[in-house]
This record gives C-alpha cells, structure tokens and sequence, in this order.
C-alpha cells in the first residue's frame, strides 16, 4: 500500500495540530507528516497522495515557511499527483482575505500538474473575498478552517473531509471519525 504525504506549515501550533488531527483519522502507519521548514522538493517525489496544509495571515500572507520554501514548492513536479488542501484562517478579522494562502498554493500545485480533490462548499461560512474559492465561487478548493471563530466546527469538518477524500483519492485508505 502506498502512503500519503501530509506536508504543512505552522507558526503558533494550528496547522500542526490539524495536520496531525487529519493524520489520525487514517489508518495506522499510512500518512507521513512533514513540517514544510524541515523538507526539500526530494521529499514529494516520495507520493502519489499528498495533502498540503497552510494558514493564511493577517491580510492574505503566506505562513512564512511556506513563504521561504515557495520557489522550491513552485519547482516541484505535481504531474499525475492527487493533492488535497487544507487551510486555516479568520473569516471575521480577516475576511476580505480569507483562506486565500490556500488559494495561491492551490494555483502553485494545479500549475505544476497536480490533480485537485477534497473541494469544500462555502456554506456555513462568513466571508467577503477569497482566492480559495473554485472557479463557481460554490466550494473552497480544499477543507476550510477557522480555529479563531468555529472551532467547535473542526472536528466534525475533519471527520467530514477526510471521509471524503478517502473516497476520491483512486487508492482506498480506511478513514476513522474520531472525536478528539
């Protein structure tokens, strides 16, 4: 069985603990997690299945990880990979702006031929502007999380989204909701 890649970035601790929240829904032993500040462009050769985590700061910033490996993830061949996005922000203090990091690598990642699953529909969301949206404005192109405003919301999205990714991903991998 082949395994997932989970590569994130985290300043104050979210993202991982998403990161590592997604992990565990899977079966045993299946998703490797790696902090972006810890990799090179070697490392995503390694999967077929990868998920990418990143918060968006303040007004439309990237993670700063992120932000220094940015030429690197631009460089990375994506072609035939199937990726699924998660992103973390604000939709209240920052929601001309939000979740749009997830929206730029989203760009990044489709521009260097990777194949998007795990869309997110907007509803239940407060929000001015995004560049996370898809191209109907209906869905985020990835799980959208707002640790500061609905937290209490993240579990049940995670159990939700990783459910459904396991469904789109083309190999099976077993999915556990898991209350945490």
């Amino acid at each position: 069985m082949s395994k997932i890649g989970l590569f994130f970035g985290s300043d104050e601790g979210n993202t991982e603990a998403v990161a590592t929240r997604i992990a565990a829904r899977f079966e045993d032993d299946v998703v490797d997690i790696f902090d972006i500040a810890d990799v090179s462009q070697v490392e995503f050769a390694s999967y077929e299945t990868i998920i990418l985590g990143i918060p968006t700061w303040d007004f439309g910033q990237i993670q700063s990880d992120w932000e220094e490996f940015w030429d690197d993830i631009s460089n990375v061949d994506f072609k035939g990979k199937e990726v699924a996005l998660f992103g973390l922000g604000d939709q209240f203090g920052y929601g001309d702006y939000f979740l749009d990091a997830m929206g730029m690598l989203h760009d990044v990642v489709v521009t260097n031929g990777a194949i998007i699953i795990g869309h997110w529909p907007i509803s239940g969301y407060d929000f001015e502007a995004s560049k996370a949206l898809t191209e109907d404005g209906q869905s985020f192109v990835g799980l959208a999380l707002d640790e500061d405003q609905q937290e209490e919301m993240t579990c049940q999205r995670i159990n939700q989204w990783c459910e459904m990714i396991s469904l789109q991903f083309s190999e099976l991998f077993l999915v556990e909701a898991i209350e945490d």
